[in-house]
């Protein structure tokens, strides 16, 4: 390192000692032969010893002076001319870096202050602690992929597409199959004859009528190649395609990437046995609390939790000493109960099937049509089905897993593990009845799906027996419906439900109302809310590309009512959630989430034949057949390139430079879960040494002082307890 100094006189009050610093050129100046000069220390400091002796009484003169640490440091170089030659190209170099290392820290400090909602999420924090606070945390996340994933959308798919339309640019039609069957193409959603005024509400909240030809659906976008000038032509449904696996693998990377130091730190404190206690003691507290009311209910989560963990332990002890009858009773009650939760799980599925079946069927009745709340409730059966099983059914498998005799933090997991997989698979028990109906129940050969390879009557369009079905935008309005929904069911919850509760609550004296007590803001339940509603927006993204963005206005919204609703409404869970440890589970389960949106989407573009009346792909055989088309377009070597990296020449060695890399990665992650295990073994070993040495001193002090003790009673020698802790 480069050190400079500057040349500093002074005089110790205290000793009368005087020190010198030397300036920077006659630092230069020196050479190496002077490496063994005597050290510059004060008069007197050292006296006539050895090397050895003479440089530790040095040290010790050193320390004693009344100077800062930096100028110590400084007279310890100087004295064992540790201090190099320094050019001017090195002093140039060393001002620079200085400040460049100074400029970085301000733009990171201003970037500090840009930050979304920093002093409301410092306001939560200091107020409820880092557990809740991490769900806000998630929630800004949220946003900022919502938002950039808009801009991603808006930029190369719809503006795009508004621009060719407003300035009516010609275009070039692409595809192999620009004709189709004659019913498979007329596609004409806009109300026909007398509109009742309350049909453009319908239609804004379904998406269904004059939504459906907006920038906001699939069947707004045109299957053109647009040429921008002599050398540029635009491919509309190639930038579609496209633009949608970038967000979702940049989705994908942002997740990995956030979710990888919360990895490291569940892979570190993972040994419940080594980290339980611990955890709550040293790494309990939360310095970023506010007041004395923070103050007094982190306290009360920390004893909470020291009462969980010995709880647990109590439970554990009580395990092991179960008889063989015991055993069997117990894991016979628990497979029943999960029998029951299991059933309760398919009957929720079944009335989500159903209920999506009975949607399309009822809204064929003219019946229903005319009226304006029971066609709405139609159209929304599918949404208030799915709603009403992630209510009902985890309310239902809290009460039943408090007979299965499980621990605390087992109870939470199992549960969180419960809901996880029903708010997930409800959505996907939707996309496979919405499959069925597209795709005539997988039999596209049927005679209601033999015309167009899918089932073009399934929902005319208006109505009219003449009029084919755009499927892709169908599939898109279920996922519009459910965010919406979502939405006013989380808006209603709050104002109905939680505001009156406070009010009671805070108002009454009645008994069993102050049991009751204010709503708990449980995060792991809120966040899974999160987790759904991203999971429905990657899913509708490719049929309803504005989703995004109607997501993003969502979450701001959401982001707070939870906030007043937290202050005003709510009190801390008395299940406390680690901010250390949800992080990592919030992101997993986010990625779960994503997994399962790419199902449906990678189905749809490899195998199902998109509408001919409709869309960027209307005459494409599949969607995916845009890219190896566009490919013959390109110049001979870019297309033996990408010919090259479609072959199995590059396929075969990248699998197995792949495998190579997987075996590396998965032999270094066993090597280092190793040394984990060995050093919490460790320090198991070390806590066991330390609580015998401390024992064995509490054992031997007594006699010690006896056998020490002086006429006045003193302790004289504890030479015997030295010999211990050393």
């Amino acid at each position: 390192m480069l050190y400079r100094t500057a040349e500093l006189e002074g005089t110790d009050r205290s000793s009368g000692y005087q020190y010198y610093y030397p300036d920077s050129e006659s630092l230069r100046s020196r050479t190496s032969s002077h490496s063994h000069s005597r050290p510059l220390y004060p008069p007197g400091a050292q006296g006539e010893h050895s090397p050895g002796d003479e440089a530790g009484e040095g040290v010790k003169a050193l320390r004693e002076l009344p100077l800062c640490l930096a100028q110590k440091r400084i007279l310890s170089k100087v004295s064992h001319m540790k201090i190099p030659v320094v050019t001017k190209w090195q002093s140039w170099k060393l001002s620079k870096s200085k400040s460049m290392k100074k400029f970085r820290e301000e733009v990171k400090e201003a970037s500090h202050y840009l930050k979304l909602w920093r002093r409301a999420l410092q306001k939560i924090g200091g107020n409820f602690g880092s557990g809740i606070q991490s769900y806000f945390a998630f929630l800004r996340f949220l946003v900022l992929l919502n938002f950039v994933t808009f801009l991603l959308i808006g930029v190369f798919v719809v503006i795009p597409n508004i621009v060719f339309r407003t300035l009516n640019l010609t275009s070039l039609e692409t595809g192999s199959n620009a004709s189709g069957p004659a019913e498979c193409l007329h596609y004409n959603p806009s109300p026909q004859g007398l509109v009742y005024f309350y049909s453009y509400l319908l239609d804004l909240l379904s998406g269904t009528g004059f939504m459906e030809l907006s920038a906001l659906f699939y069947g707004y976008y045109q299957n053109s190649e647009v040429g921008v000038s002599s050398q540029f032509s635009y491919n509309v449904p190639l930038a579609y395609l496209l633009t949608c696996l970038f967000y979702i693998l940049l989705s994908l990377t942002w997740i990995v990437l956030r979710s990888g130091s919360g990895f490291k730190l569940a892979v570190v404190t993972g040994d419940g046995d080594l980290s339980s206690y611990s955890m709550s003691v040293f790494c309990g507290w939360d310095f970023g609390l506010e007041g004395e009311q923070a103050a007094r209910l982190k306290q009360n989560s920390i004893r909470y939790e020291l009462q969980v963990e010995l709880e647990e332990d109590a439970l554990r002890r009580n395990a092991a000493s179960r008889t063989l009858a015991q055993r069997v009773y117990l894991y016979t009650l628990r497979g029943v109960l999960n029998l029951l939760v299991v059933g309760l799980i398919l009957a929720a599925f079944y009335c989500i099937y159903r209920a999506s079946e009975q949607s399309s069927i009822l809204q064929e009745d003219p019946s229903v049509k005319d009226n304006f709340f029971l066609l709405l409730l139609v159209q929304y059966l599918p949404s208030i089905v799915i709603t009403a099983a992630n209510f009902l059914v985890p309310t239902l498998c809290d009460i039943i897993i408090r007979f299965e005799r499980y621990s605390m933090t087992m109870q939470i997991k199992l549960t969180l593990m419960r809901s996880v997989f029903l708010r997930l698979t409800s959505l996907g028990v939707l996309l496979y009845s919405l499959w069925n109906q597209i795709t005539c129940n997988g039999a596209p050969h049927e005679s209601a799906c033999r015309p167009c390879e899918y089932n073009y009557a399934q929902y005319p369009a208006n109505s009219l027996p003449s009029c084919s079905q755009c499927w892709e935008t169908r599939v898109g309005q279920e996922m519009y419906k459910l965010m919406i929904f979502d939405f006013i069911t989380g808006v209603v919850v709050i104002l109905l439900v939680e505001f009156p509760r406070r009010m009671l609550v805070d108002h009454c004296s009645c008994k069993p109302l102050q049991l009751w007590g204010r709503q708990e803001f449980v995060v792991p339940e809120n966040v899974l809310g999160l987790v759904y509603a991203q999971t429905v927006v990657w899913t509708g993204a490719f049929f309803c590309p504005l989703l995004p963005l109607i997501n993003t206005v969502k979450f701001i919204l959401l982001f707070y009512f939870k906030k007043l609703t937290l202050f005003q409404n709510c009190r801390p869970a008395s299940r406390t959630f680690r901010s250390s440890t949800s992080n990592f589970f919030f992101l997993l389960v986010l990625l779960m989430g994503l997994g399962l949106a790419c199902v449906p989407l990678g189905y749809s573009v490899a195998v199902i034949h998109p509408s001919f009346g409709c869309g960027p792909f209307r005459s494409f055989s599949h969607m995916w057949d845009v890219v190896p088309q566009s490919l013959t377009s390109l110049p001979k070597t870019a297309q033996s390139f990408f010919n090259f990296l479609g072959s199995q020449a590059f396929a075969v060695p990248l699998f197995l430079l792949s495998c190579l890399v997987f075996s590396y990665m998965a032999a270094m992650a066993s090597v280092y879960g190793n040394n984990v295990a060995q050093l919490k073994a460790q320090l198991k070993l070390e806590g066991r040494d330390k609580q015998f040495l401390v024992k064995r001193i509490s054992e031997l002090t007594p006699a010690n002082q006896k056998k020490s003790a002086g006429p006045s009673g003193s302790v004289v020698d504890i030479s015997e307890t030295r010999e211990l802790w050393e």
